[in-house]
């Protein structure tokens, strides 16, 4: 067990029952924080919860107790360059990365801290960033998982007003004349009110995640720099395209949100016919943040992994 690390929480996001964080080394040594949360009563397996760009562990607090009133021992972590893990550039507000060999070797570094802590089956869970980088692990040739849920993941870019070609244009560009650390041109990272956001339509989980971020400072994060489009351009473009997809046999489902506006549904869908065992589910009346949204969007959420876990746990006991 590594050296005990913070958790926060505000009212209506406590820690659940028996979490813990603690420090674990990533690639190059990198500190990086991960919280650990026990099952409630046997352990009927693990589920390794993967956040996306600007989240940090504590607003994953309702989905892991959840998970682990299921029945799942639950690890959830936070991304080098977010949360409390070791940030990349001296501008602590800025959301950056290097490609994304950094990141595979994180996640391997993540499940080497807490393997022996981890009983079998695992399932894994990654949402936006964290969908992208659990399907790039998947495809690299990672393969203790049995099955894993992709919540609206990164698999391809909406990009505004700006034509995808010129921003994948100008992330490259601006990457290569060793300005990759410079913030993408946008408004001061400040938080939006509810109304008009395009995260959840639930107004209590939208608030609770704002104040988490008032009470803890040091978890914030604010706008990409060009390094980190380039490092999702390319991860994108892997799984489009590269050899990996296809060789991931394990049960994959990926779950779309019908009112998305920062990903791409028709590249999650073209992505999801890629894996052998892929299934695309759309859920219509979602935004962006499907484990953040109201309880009657989210039931449809949670069937989808409660038919995942079902599927995994009579694999387990099946005669081989």
């Amino acid at each position: 067990m590594g050296e005990a690390a913070p958790l926060f929480g505000v009212a209506g996001a406590e820690p659940p029952p028996g979490a813990q964080a603690e420090w674990f080394a990533g690639a190059g040594g990198a500190r990086l924080r991960a919280a650990l949360i026990p099952a409630a009563g046997t352990p009927r397996g693990s589920v390794v919860v993967s956040p996306g760009r600007t989240e940090p562990i504590e607003k994953y607090f309702e989905m892991a107790a959840r998970l682990a009133s299921r029945g799942f021992v639950v690890v959830v972590h936070d991304w080098r360059g977010q949360g409390l893990s070791a940030r990349v550039l001296a501008d602590r507000s800025l959301g950056h990365a290097d490609g994304y060999a950094e990141f595979l070797e994180d996640y391997a570094d993540l499940l080497a801290a807490f393997e022996a802590r981890l009983p079998k089956p695992w399932l894994a869970i990654g949402h936006s960033m964290g969908g992208c980088l659990t399907l790039l692990v998947l495809a690299h040739g990672e393969n203790r998982f049995a099955g894993a849920l992709l919540s609206a993941p990164m698999l391809g870019l909406l990009t505004g007003q700006a034509p995808r070609p010129v921003a994948r244009a100008l992330a490259g560009l601006f990457n290569a004349l060793g300005r990759g650390g410079q913030a993408v041109f946008g408004p001061p990272a400040v938080e939006a009110p509810f109304e008009g956001n395009i995260l959840t339509h639930d107004p209590v989980r939208y608030a609770r995640n704002l104040a988490l971020v008032e009470a803890a400072p040091d978890l914030a994060l604010g706008l990409p720099t060009w390094g980190w489009l380039d490092f999702a351009f390319s991860a994108t473009r892997e799984l489009q395209s590269g050899p990996g997809v296809p060789r991931v046999t394990i049960p994959v489902v990926v779950l779309a949100a019908g009112e998305d506006a920062l990903v791409d549904n028709a590249a999650l869908r073209r992505v999801a016919a890629r894996l052998p065992h892929g299934r695309f589910e759309l859920v219509p009346a979602a935004r962006h943040e499907l484990f953040q949204e109201t309880d009657e969007i989210q039931s449809q959420v949670w069937r989808a992994f409660d038919e995942l876990a079902g599927v995994q746990e009579r694999l387990a006991v099946s005669p081989s």
